[in-house]
C-alpha cells in the first residue's frame, strides 16, 4: 500500500488522490532529470524510484548508479551481468545434491550449534516484523532457518530449505552473497536484488568469522513484501557477534582471557576473547580481540607475543578466589583490561581496577609532557621534590 494513503490527517479518498498527483509529477520530472532524489513522494516510493533508476543506468550500461545504491550493489550487479545473466532470468533456487547437503550439515555443525540460542533470541525480536533468520555456511548453503516463517509462501519456503544454495552465482546479488563477498554487514531492499524473482526480499546479512580469523558463514535477517527496516543491520551484526563468541568459547582451552579497553566493563558480548593452551599458546580468539591485538590476526600466536609482560600470572590468577581484572601492557604501548577465566566460568559485568601507583605515574608523565621535559617545572606543578620525579619515573621503566 503507498505510505500516503495513510496520512491520519487526509480522507482515505484524499489520499489516494494525491498519491496519484504526486506520482504523475514526480515521473514527469524524473523525464527530465532523472537523477534528481524525487522530494514530493513519500520516503518508501522515493527510495524505490532511486533503485529503479540505478538499476536502469546499470543493466542498460547507460553508466553507473551515481551514489544512488551502495557502490558494493553496483559490483555485485556488474559482476552478475559480466557471468550473463539477466534479471528477468527466473531462478530455480537450487538445492546441491543430497551427499553435498550431508557433508555441508556434518561440517557446520559446531556453527548450527552455536547458532541455535542467538536464533532463538532473534525469534522473539522478530516476532511482530514479518522477518525471520536464515543461517548459511562460507559458500552460501542453508544450514539452519528460524523464526516467524511462513510456510505456505512460496518465497518464503523457496529460501529457507536446508541445502538451496543462495550464494551470488546461483540468485545473484543478495545479503547472503554480499555479506560473503565484502566480509561486512550490509542491507538490502526489494530492487537492489538482482533478479526479479527476488525483488520481493528485504534482508540483512553480517559475516561470521570463526575462532581462526577465517569467514565460516552468514547470518542473514529476510523479510518478503515487508517495510523497510534498515536498523536490521545493527540486529544483525550484534547477534553475529554472539555467534562467533560461542564459538570460540567452544574451542578447547585452558584459560580464557577476556580484553577491553581500560575504564569498559567486561563481561559481555563486545569483549575481546582470547583462547590459551596451559603452555601459553592461542588457540581462538574473536574478532574483537584480532582488532585490539594485531598479532593475533597473523595466525596462530604464542601469549608472550601479545602482551609485553610474562604471560604466567594470568594462570596464577585463576588461584585466587578472587579475581580482578587486571591492565595489561601491549607491546606498542597501549594497555587493555583483562579478565582471566576458567573454560565454562560465568562472567558478572566487571570493571577493571586501577592501581593507585600507575594512577600516580601516568599523572607525573602527563605534568613532564606538559612541561616540555622540564622535570623542574613539572616537579613545581605537582608540588614535590625533582628527586621524587625522577625516583618515581625510575621506579615505573
Amino acid at each position: 500500500m503507498d505510505r500516503a494513503s495513510d496520512n491520519p490527517c487526509l480522507p482515505p479518498w484524499r489520499g489516494v488522490i494525491l498519491n496519484l498527483r504526486q506520482l504523475h509529477g514526480h515521473h514527469a520530472e524524473m523525464r527530465q532529470n532523472p537523477a534528481m532524489p524525487g522530494s514530493l513522494l513519500p520516503p518508501s516510493r522515493d527510495r524505490l524510484a532511486l533503485i529503479e533508476f540505478a538499476r536502469r543506468s546499470v543493466m542498460h550500461d547507460s553508466g553507473g548508479a551515481q551514489a544512488t545504491v551502495e557502490p558494493w550493489i553496483e559490483r555485485s550487479w556488474r559482476r552478475c551481468l559480466a557471468a550473463g545473466r539477466r534479471p528477468e532470468q527466473r531462478l530455480g533456487f537450487d538445492m546441491v545434491s543430497a551427499a553435498a547437503r550431508r557433508r555441508v550439515l556434518e561440517a557446520n555443525q559446531p556453527l548450527v550449534q552455536a547458532a541455535r540460542p542467538v536464533l532463538d533470541r532473534l525469534s522473539r525480536a522478530l516476532a511482530s516484523t514479518r522477518y525471520f533468520a536464515i543461517l548459511t555456511d562460507g559458500q552460501g548453503i542453508v544450514v539452519d532457518a528460524h523464526g516467524p516463517i511462513d510456510h505456505g509462501d512460496p518465497h518464503a519456503e523457496l529460501i529457507t530449505r536446508i541445502g538451496v544454495d543462495l550464494s551470488e552465482r546461483s540468485v545473484g546479488t543478495t545479503a547472503i552473497g554480499a555479506a560473503l563477498a565484502e566480509l561486512q554487514p550490509v542491507w538490502l531492499h526489494r530492487g537492489e536484488h538482482f533478479f526479479d524473482d527476488t525483488s520481493v526480499y528485504s534482508c540483512a546479512g553480517a559475516p561470521l568469522f570463526g575462532p581462526d580469523g577465517r569467514c565460516v558463514g552468514m547470518l542473514d535477517l529476510t523479510g518478503i513484501n515487508a517495510a523497510e527496516r534498515p536498523e536490521l543491520k545493527h540486529l544483525v551484526a550484534q547477534s553475529a557477534r554472539s555467534i562467533e563468541n560461542a564459538l570460540v568459547l567452544a574451542v578447547p582451552h585452558a584459560l580464557l582471557l577476556r580484553l577491553n579497553w581500560p575504564g569498559r566493563s567486561l563481561g559481555s558480548d563486545d569483549d575481546g576473547l582470547v583462547c590459551l593452551d596451559a603452555d601459553g599458546w592461542v588457540t581462538g580468539s574473536n574478532d574483537a580481540a584480532r582488532q585490539m591485538v594485531p598479532q593475533l590476526a597473523a595466525g596462530t600466536a604464542h601469549c608472550s607475543e601479545l602482551f609485553a609482560q610474562p604471560w604466567q600470572p594470568f594462570f596464577d590468577a585463576l588461584r585466587r578466589s578472587a579475581q580482578p581484572a587486571l591492565e595489561v601492557p601491549l607491546w606498542s604501548g597501549l594497555r587493555l583490561a583483562a579478565l582471566p577465566q576458567v573454560p565454562g566460568q560465568p562472567v558478572a559485568p566487571v570493571t577493571p581496577r586501577v592501581a593507585l601507583r600507575d594512577v600516580e605515574i601516568s599523572l607525573i608523565r602527563k605534568a613532564v609532557s606538559e612541561a616540555n621535559g622540564n622535570v623542574q617545572q613539572a616537579a613545581k606543578a605537582l608540588g614535590i621534590s625533582r628527586a621524587t620525579v625522577y625516583r618515581k619515573l625510575g621506579n615505573a621503566k
